[in-house]
This record gives C-alpha cells, sequence and structure tokens, in this order.
C-alpha cells in the first residue's frame, strides 16, 4: 500500500468522523439494513449463485460472494439500480454519460474492470436479457463497455428486490455465455405485507436542479399456506441538470446579433445541455408461485418497464469566429488572440456547422446544356439558407424510449429419493424507440424535415432450461451434490427502419456548381463544389439495407459436483458445453476449493475458463452517427462484419471471447460480530470483441462503393473485430463488525476494490491507441467504501464515505490527470407509530465534483468563458461519482 492509499484511507476515516460527531458505528452495505429486517439480521443469507449447494453462505462458499440487502438497494436515492450497486459495490463502475448519443439511454456498466455483456445477469437465478442497445459511441463514456451489449438492470424497480448476491469471479461453466467477470442475481421478494415510499430530492446546484421524485409500492399476499404473489410498481421523474457554460461562440453571436440572442437554444441558459437529462418512468414486477404437490410447486415472475429520456446534442453555430484560448504545450499555460497562430502553426478558429457555411443553390442545370451537366447546379441568387429555418442556430435534442417485457414460467419440485428438478422458460422484449427533434438534414435542403424517427432497436430472446441435482451419500464428510442440466436459447436483434430523411441523402448532398458566363450566353463554366452532410443531424436512422430480423440460436449441456471431502475441505467441478449455429461449439470448466484452516480461517480458490459468444446486435449493428472533427460535423458509421462496406475496409467475421480466470483468498472470522475477507483474481480475455478504429472515407472509395455516400466524404467508417486481448488483475478486501451500542446496534464495514486492465495483445487499426490508454486509466485503479450504521429505539443514522483514486482518459482529454477525490453520504431515519419511517438524507452530502478540465494543446480552454469550445467544465462522462454534485432528499416509507 503506497503513502497516497495510505494518506486516502486515512482521510476517509476523518471524514466519518467528522460526519457523525459521535462514536463510529458503521452499516454493513453487504447485508440488510438494520433500521428495516423483519429477521434477524446477523443471520446470513443462504447463497444462490456460484453453486447448486442449498446450504452455503457468503462466508463459507469457495467462491467471493456479496449477499446486499434489498432495502439496502432500496433506500438508495436514486431510481436507477445502476447508481444503487454502483454506491455500495466498490468493484462496480458505470459512467454518468452527459451526452452519449443512444449510450446516455443506455448506460453500460463494468464489473471489475470488465464489460457489461461479460456480466451474467439474473432475476430469482434465471438469465435476464440483453438491452437492444449495442454500444458503438466512443469516447471515456463507453470506454469500459465500447461495443457491449449488456442487460439494462435500470428496468427493475429496486422495492421488488429482496436481495442481490453478486458472484465476483468467472462462472461461464454454470451458467454459460457472459460470466466471465461474474454473475449478477436479484433476488425477488416474496413476503407479505405492504409497502409504500415516496422520495422527493433535488441537487445542489443552480437553485436546485434536477428534481427527482419517486413513487414505489409493493403489495405480497400469501395463497393459503401453498403459495404467494407480490407486485411491486415504480414511477420516477428525474429533471435536468446542467453543469456546464455555454458555447464560446454562442456569447459571440449573442454579442453580435442581439436581436437573436433569444432565439438561441435554451436562451438564456446553456445553448447545449452538460448534465443529466430528464427522463421519467415506471417499472413493474410480478412474482408468484403455488405448490401443486408438497413437494413441488409452479412460478411465473416477470418485469414490465417503460421510460423516456430527452438528452441535448451539440449546438450547431451559423457563426464563425477567432476567438481567445489558454492552452499548455507542456511548458505552462499560454493565451492566444483571436488570429494568432500558436507555436506549432495552429489556429484557434470556431466554425459555424456545415448546414450554414455554404447556401443551398436551387437552380439546376438546364436540360440538354453541354456546358452545364445533368445533375449539376447554377451558381445565381436562387438559394436557400438554413438561417431562415434556425436564425440563432439549433440543438438537436435526442429522445429515447425504452421498453422492457420479461417473463419466466416454471416448475420445480424434488422427489422423495431428494432428486430436485427445476424446468422452466423464458421469453422477452427489449426496445428502444429513437427520434430528434430541433433538427434537420442539410442533404435535403428546403424540404428538410426538423423531426424524425430514426427506428426502433429491438432485442427479442427465448429460453428454456432443465436443472437437475441429486445429494449423493459417498462416505464423506458431506453428500456429494451432482448437479447437470441442458438450455437451448434464441436471440433475435431487429433494428427497424426509420424515416428517409433520418438516413438518405438528398438531393443536394452534393452540388456541383457552374457560373453562367453572361446572362444570356448560355455557357457555363465550372465553378467548384458545395456538400452538405446526409442523415439527420445528430444521429442516423436506420435504412432499408440495415434493417430485418437476424437470429442465433444455440444449444448447451453441463455438469458438477460438490462436496466437503473432509470437515476442512470443500471441492467443486463443473463443465459446460454449448454449440452456436453462427460459430460451432465450445466447452469450458471451472474447479474451486476451500480449506478450513481452523473454525476462524479458511483459504478459498478457483480456476477457470469461459467465454462470450458474439451477439446477433454485434453481429449485425449497423448505426450512423454524427460527430466533430476540428470543428467540422461529420458522419460515422457502423457496418456489420458482412457488410461489403466493413468487407472493403478489412472487416472479418466475429468469433467468440475466450478467458482463464484464476482466484484466491481468504476468510477470516475469529468472533461471530468480525469478518474479513480477502480474494485476489486474475481474468485473462482473448480475441476481445470491440469496435475497430476509424477508416476515412475519400471519393475514391464512394466512387468504389455508392453506399458509403450515406457517411460522405471525410466521414469515418468502423466496424465489429476481435482486436484485442486484455488481463484484469485486482483485489476484493470486505470487513464487517457488529457491535451492540448504549443499548442499540452498530455496525462497521469497510469494502475496498484495486482493479488493474491492460490490453497485452492487439491487431493494428483494431483498437486506438487511445482506448488502450482508457481501459487501463478511466476507471480509477482504487475504490473504498466506509460505510456505518446506528440504530437507537426508532432512530437510524446511515454514513458512507467514498474514495476513488485519480483517473485519466486520453480519449477525451489526453494529458490530463483528474484527481482522487472523497465523497461522503448521510441519512437519518426515524420509525413512528411502528409502520411509519420518514428519512432525511444527502448523498455527496459537502457537493464535490471531479477536478475541471485544464487546458492542453487537444484541449483549449477559452477565456470568455473559462470552458471548452462546446461549454465543458467537467469530464463528460461524469468521472467515478458524475458532475452533478450534491443532492438532498427527504423519504416516507409506510409499512405493514
Amino acid at each position: 500500500m503506497n503513502f497516497t492509499l495510505k494518506s486516502a484511507i486515512r482521510g476517509g476515516l476523518l471524514a466519518s468522523v467528522a460526519i457523525l460527531s459521535t462514536p463510529l458505528a458503521f452499516s454493513a452495505a453487504y447485508a440488510q439494513d438494520s433500521a428495516a429486517v423483519e429477521a434477524d439480521d446477523t443471520k446470513e443469507q443462504i447463497v444462490v449463485v456460484g453453486t447448486r449447494r442449498t446450504d452455503r453462505s457468503a462466508s463459507d462458499t469457495a467462491s467471493p460472494v456479496d449477499v446486499i440487502g434489498g432495502t439496502e438497494l432500496a433506500s438508495q436515492p436514486s431510481a436507477n439500480l445502476l447508481d444503487a450497486v454502483k454506491n455500495i459495490v466498490p468493484s462496480f463502475f458505470v459512467s454518468q454519460n452527459t451526452i452519449s448519443d443512444a449510450s446516455s439511454f443506455v448506460r453500460s456498466p463494468s464489473l471489475r474492470g470488465l464489460p457489461a455483456d461479460n456480466i451474467l445477469v439474473q432475476l430469482n437465478g434465471k438469465r435476464y436479457n440483453r438491452s437492444a442497445l449495442v454500444q458503438v459511441y466512443v469516447g471515456s463514456d463507453t470506454a469500459l463497455g465500447f461495443g457491449s451489449q449488456g442487460s439494462d438492470i435500470s428496468a427493475i424497480p429496486a422495492i421488488a428486490v429482496g436481495n442481490l448476491q453478486i458472484l465476483r469471479e468467472g462462472a461461464t461453466a454454470q451458467y454459460g455465455s457472459d460470466a466471465i467477470g461474474g454473475v449478477i442475481n436479484y433476488g425477488l421478494r416474496e413476503d407479505a405485507g405492504y409497502e409504500l415510499q415516496a422520495r422527493y430530492g433535488q441537487f445542489y446546484d443552480n437553485g436546485g436542479d434536477g428534481k427527482s421524485k419517486q413513487v414505489a409500492a409493493y403489495a405480497g399476499f400469501k395463497l393459503g399456506d401453498r403459495g404467494f404473489i407480490s407486485l411491486s410498481g415504480e414511477y420516477t421523474d428525474d429533471g435536468q441538470t446542467s453543469r456546464g457554460v455555454t458555447r464560446p461562440l454562442a456569447v459571440l453571436f449573442a454579442n453580435a446579433n442581439p436581436g437573436l440572442a433569444a432565439q438561441l437554444p435554451g436562451a438564456p441558459g446553456p445553448v447545449q445541455i452538460w448534465g443529466q437529462s430528464p427522463n421519467h418512468g415506471f417499472k413493474a414486477i410480478l412474482n408468484a408461485s403455488f405448490e401443486v404437490t408438497d413437494s413441488s410447486k409452479v412460478y411465473i415472475f416477470g418485469n414490465y418497464a417503460r421510460s423516456s429520456a430527452d438528452q441535448s446534442f451539440n449546438y450547431r453555430s451559423p457563426f464563425s469566429q477567432n476567438v481567445p484560448v489558454i492552452r499548455d504545450r507542456g511548458s505552462g499555460p499560454e493565451t492566444l488572440v483571436p488570429g494568432q497562430t500558436d507555436a506549432d502553426g495552429n489556429r484557434i478558429d470556431l466554425r459555424a456547422n456545415g448546414a450554414f457555411r455554404n447556401p443551398v443553390f436551387l437552380t439546376r442545370c438546364p436540360t440538354g446544356n453541354a456546358t452545364c451537366p445533368a445533375g449539376g447546379f447554377v451558381r445565381d441568387a436562387n438559394v436557400y439558407n438554413f438561417s431562415s429555418l434556425y436564425p440563432a442556430g439549433f440543438t438537436p435534442r435526442f429522445i429515447g424510449v425504452s421498453k422492457e417485457l420479461y417473463g419466466v414460467i416454471g416448475y420445480k419440485g424434488e422427489t422423495d429419493s431428494g432428486f430436485k428438478y427445476d424446468l422452466s422458460g423464458s421469453l422477452s422484449r427489449n426496445s428502444l424507440s429513437l427520434s430528434l427533434r430541433n433538427s434537420l438534414n442539410a442533404s435535403f435542403g428546403p424540404q428538410s424535415q426538423t423531426s424524425f424517427f430514426a427506428g426502433d432497436l429491438i432485442q427479442k430472446e427465448l429460453n428454456f432450461n432443465l436443472d437437475v441435482s441429486y445429494g449423493l451419500d459417498a462416505g464423506l464428510a458431506s453428500p456429494i451434490t451432482l448437479s447437470a442440466g441442458a438450455e437451448y436459447r434464441r436471440e433475435t436483434y431487429n433494428p427497424t427502419e426509420g424515416d428517409t430523411q433520418s438516413y438518405a441523402a438528398g438531393p443536394f448532398a452534393v452540388q456541383n456548381l457552374f457560373l453562367q458566363t453572361t446572362p444570356t450566353s448560355g455557357v457555363y463554366n465550372a465553378n467548384g463544389r458545395v456538400t452538405f452532410s446526409p442523415a439527420a443531424s445528430g444521429y442516423g436512422g436506420t435504412p432499408p439495407a440495415s434493417a430485418g430480423n437476424f437470429s442465433q440460436r444455440n444449444f448447451a449441456i453441463y455438469a458438477g459436483a460438490e462436496a466437503d471431502l473432509t470437515d476442512a475441505l470443500s471441492f467443486g467441478i463443473a463443465g459446460r458445453y454449448e454449440n452456436y449455429n453462427t460459430f460451432g461449439g465450445a466447452f469450458v470448466g471451472k474447479v474451486n476449493a476451500r480449506y478450513e484452516v481452523s473454525d476462524a480461517f479458511a483459504i478459498r480458490g478457483t480456476v477457470g475458463t469461459g467465454f462470450h459468444a458474439p451477439s446477433p446486435g454485434q453481429n449485425n449493428v449497423e448505426i450512423l452517427t454524427t460527430g466533430f472533427t476540428a470543428g467540422n460535423q461529420v458522419q460515422t458509421g457502423t457496418y456489420r462484419t458482412s457488410n461489403p462496406i466493413s468487407q472493403f475496409y478489412g472487416a472479418r467475421p466475429l468469433i467468440p471471447e475466450r478467458s482463464t480466470n484464476f482466484g484466491l483468498g481468504f476468510v477470516l472470522k475469529p468472533t461471530s460480530a468480525l469478518s474479513l475477507t480477502v480474494d485476489g483474481y486474475s481474468v485473462k480475455v482473448r480475441n476481445r470483441i470491440g469496435i475497430s478504429e476509424n477508416r476515412s472515407v475519400i471519393q475514391a472509395d464512394i466512387n468504389n462503393l455508392p453506399a458509403l455516400a450515406a457517411v460522405g466524404v471525410g466521414g469515418d467508417v468502423n466496424f465489429f473485430t476481435n482486436g484485442f486481448d486484455s488481463t484484469t488483475k485486482g483485489v476484493d478486501v470486505i470487513g464487517t463488525y457488529r457491535t451492540p451500542f448504549a443499548g442499540g446496534k452498530s455496525t462497521f464495514t469497510l469494502a475496498y476494490n484495486y482493479n488493474k486492465s491492460e490490453v497485452t495483445r492487439f491487431t493494428p487499426r483494431a483498437i486506438s491507441a487511445a482506448r488502450i490508454f482508457d481501459i487501463s486509466n478511466v476507471a480509477p485503479k482504487h475504490r473504498i467504501i466506509l460505510s456505518s450504521n446506528f440504530q437507537f429505539g426508532d432512530f437510524a443514522l446511515n454514513t458512507r464515505t467514498n474514495y476513488y483514486s485519480s483517473w485519466s482518459t486520453q480519449n477525451d482529454y489526453p494529458g490530463q490527470v483528474f484527481g482522487a477525490k472523497f465523497t461522503s453520504d448521510l441519512d437519518v431515519s426515524y420509525t413512528f407509530a411502528d409502520h411509519y419511517t420518514f428519512t432525511i438524507g444527502a448523498n455527496n452530502l459537502f457537493n464535490t465534483k471531479p477536478d475541471r478540465i485544464a487546458p492542453t494543446t487537444a484541449n483549449p480552454i477559452y477565456a470568455l468563458t473559462n470552458s471548452t469550445a462546446d461549454g465543458q467544465i467537467y469530464p463528460r462522462s461524469g468521472g467515478p461519482f458524475g458532475v452533478n454534485g450534491g443532492f438532498w432528499y427527504a423519504r416516507l416509507k409506510v409499512k405493514y
């Protein structure tokens, strides 16, 4: 442990003391919140992930498993489970995503530095479906999940969860593709009773923006003594936050055109928003089971969710000007004035969007004219200017509506001989509907729409599972739990066609211009070319050639055995074979063991192999997005590997990722009140799936492949590839101590994660140097959570201090290191009349934000606004804890 880390821990302890101003009483983030637990909270819950045995708790498993109480999740002030889990699991990372195209609607998390589709998500032990979105946005926002297609756990209402179990090791041999980095299982509530929660909160800044409202309810009913049914629902409405400033070019435009200042997008606020997008939605869970016989039951559960978000895109200015900037080329800051060049010969020039730089010429060449060829345009006064549509420029708004529908039905039981069985089927559909408003397709000139439907992205999945197990008495310290099973899965990725103008190149995309020599001569001379970007400005819709149904099927069988070989030694082994119709078969295996040196100390370890199969979405996604290079708007097309465009640039079919996982750790439990687990790990992933570097499109490429006209000259093309290998190494430490205090209960927990990922091999042009850097550095390598709980009578006090070590991103802010930070959370609850609990609290109590963006050669700071050219002050990804700052809230819970 280096000096910086020691100082960080010391600072975190002091911060917790300052918050409490009483003796510390830490709450276990990995157990039920004692303020609202019906059962004895010192009793360990049975672990259901990573083992087929039914007698294992988190402290005596051979694999590291976190068990988090549902009350702890539901008590988080965020309605999004991504943020709730991030707050309490140090190895779980997810960016805020302020402006990240569709990735702002479906954020991509990582566990232990691995992407979302290397994490298997389960609901009640059954595979949860993927999101319809493939993460094709490039930047620090998606650096750890670029190209992934994982599950969207934000569709699950926290109030429905009884407990969350996180298996922190590879488990493909037990659960199939995607479990390279671990398994996250949300166990649903089955208790009888009623619960209603209402929460209101807002952020500190801007007079209290981002107003957040949440209402959640749970109702559980016993069906005699043979079953139950429960319903959970949640409605949320989160307002917009803004943590940037208006663009310097917008300030200059308003100064030069005061009569148009009120027409700037968002006036009088920033013309584009760096912050949280406004969103609202509803999510619900049904969970039920009924005993058919005394030893068997039928069960059913399902999830429905709908959410809508409205994201700001970049401002499109009708105005150009040279602007003073501050930049640092390594020898200290320098300030440039308008028109001045720096030591490298570069001018700092803020330019108008391409739609405004030239008029659209409307007069076509006369038919049959020898010197003005067909398809050309006459350079005359008959023109159209987009300033007539948007006099002060425009900021497209990107709207995403996501829907989740997931259902499982099954039958399970046990025979008199002890043979257990579970037969189930699941059906799911996830969709993301994308549209824009306040935009245009410049290539259609005066016929351009201003609103566009970009198409639906749809993911459908069908699963059938049979799982069986049997306890065989072989004279060992425990029966051998023999397990086996089979699975059939079909995935379908279905992008639908958008509006024609959302993807097409219109009649004015390329204007070859001719100038008439005299008004009546009929003789025309070539006079240049004007081009306008195709597709909707901001996000291109799905063209007919990219739409369709793309399916993949696979069948799997597995077997395993677990037992206590002696009173001290437990051992487990598992193997799995899967066969896909798209690329063939794969076999993986796993062994783990636990040796109990004494009642207070045990060693555990795991060795396993795994794989992740490319999804139909990764194999078939095709999306056109808008970006900016040196101030110029460019289109970037992501094409499937089978598309002639991708193959023209060297694409090959995808193959599965392969992994090798090693884990070694120990469990220390000297008393019933104190426990400590330390688990080291190493995960090597070969042939990782990602998106290639961009290939720039030139006119000769378009001549060879006319379909490239949708991208245009100067645009970029990329595609999916198995481009690199990576190794992730780290350690998880979790310590918990419980003790009575002044007639009440106090508990404390230390949770620490160190994680380092490195690219160990790569194919040239398959992955950029910036992304190689970001995989290692975009997430803090050290994360510490110190949490405390004190309960006395009807009062409960909870605190949490978070430490995030430094981080950096070459993609967005090359050369800058964002410093280590602490954030602190606090809440106080009072329960009255037995059934009512009122809580008031704050997340990020001291309004901590990431470091401001520093001036560099690549990211000059504009003196006019003290921001980047697009108004950024803080990193666009939000860093490890977001840019919104402090958030206060009040919550009332009623429970019977």
